[in-house]
């Protein structure tokens, strides 16, 4: 059996935008033949090729143990902020980024799309947008890049259910599984944003082959 690749669909209602520092979907090309595939799940040059310049430094896993464990709304701030590259090794993930830059049109809404170690793709969350995802099966391992290293001084989060940003997170509140800090997250209105708009509103997900 010959070798082929293999790509997840891109929808046709997407324009690829690569200028603009927002959220992507990336997609990394699977080679398939009988054993299985093999995939360049990262590649420095061909991100910053598709407009990722920042370097990443650190990789993070988490596992979940049970379907609706929610984990977020997190970020850094400067001059530690992260951004980050977010793949599913095991399970399904609801992965979310919401725009925290000060003056944004778009401050406080907010991108969402289903990860799986099945599909291979990833989410890049730039700096200036606050992540999180909620696992949707048991036994989650999710891993994500980030593009500077902890910082628990600059450590900071928006609560995960503010209804000025109305995630429709796919639970029920009262079965979500959450962390005692991530339960006391403030309001987004609470937040005083140190990160500037840079001139481009968040928008649709663009979809990016690696």
């Amino acid at each position: 059996m010959g070798i082929r690749a293999i790509t997840t669909s891109r929808p046709a209602s997407i324009v690829s935008s690569m200028t603009a520092d927002l959220p992507r979907i990336i997609v990394p090309i699977r080679y398939l033949d009988d054993r299985g595939w093999f995939s360049e799940t990262y590649h420095e040059q061909r991100l910053r090729d598709l407009g990722i310049t920042c370097r990443f430094v650190q990789d993070n896993q988490s596992n979940s143990k049970r379907a609706g464990t929610l984990r977020g709304l997190h970020f850094q701030l400067p001059p530690a902020a992260q951004a980050k590259l977010v793949s599913v090794m095991r399970g399904r993930i609801v992965d979310v980024a919401v725009d925290i830059r000060r003056g944004s049109p778009t401050f406080g809404r907010h991108v969402s799309i289903e990860l799986s170690a099945q599909s291979g793709r990833q989410v890049y969350i730039p700096v200036g947008f606050a992540h999180g995802y909620l696992t949707l099966e048991d036994d989650v391992v999710v891993m994500y890049k980030v593009s500077d290293y902890y910082a628990p001084a600059h450590d900071r989060g928006i609560c995960w259910n503010d209804p000025e940003i109305a995630i429709p997170w796919p639970f029920k509140e009262a079965d979500i599984i959450i962390s005692d800090k991530d339960r006391r997250l403030p309001l987004l209105k609470e937040f005083a944003s140190p990160v500037a708009y840079d001139g481009h509103p968040l928008g649709p997900l663009t979809v990016l082959e690696l």
